[in-house]
């Protein structure tokens, strides 16, 4: 019995196929170095650690850095509350800690 074989693709659809495959190899190519570019940009190794960009984020949460500073206010309100639901928060993980430390 003869065994059927498949041929590859490119040579059943001869040069043309071939230059298909090729253009779409170098989009492939070049859409992979421009996500991993943007990725690099978006805060890879190279930049600032991960602790330092959140520590960043809590300061600017807790002091109302996107709060409208033409109301003084406001400012104030948005920090007080923050500051406050921040302690109440910690006073709770404190109880937590000691609740199930403490055991049934």
């Amino acid at each position: 019995m003869t065994e059927l074989r498949e041929w590859p693709r490119e040579v059943a659809v001869g040069s043309v196929g071939l230059r298909r495959q090729s253009t779409h190899r170098r989009d492939e190519d070049s859409e992979s170095r421009r996500i991993l570019e943007r990725v690099a940009n978006e805060g890879g190794l190279g930049g600032a650690s991960l602790v330092s960009r959140v520590a960043k984020s809590a300061r600017d949460h807790v002091t109302a850095a996107e709060a409208d500073r033409s109301d003084p206010i406001e400012v104030w309100g948005t920090r007080i509350g923050r500051t406050l639901g921040l302690i109440f928060a910690l006073g709770l993980l404190i109880w937590l800690v000691d609740f199930v430390s403490r055991g049934s």
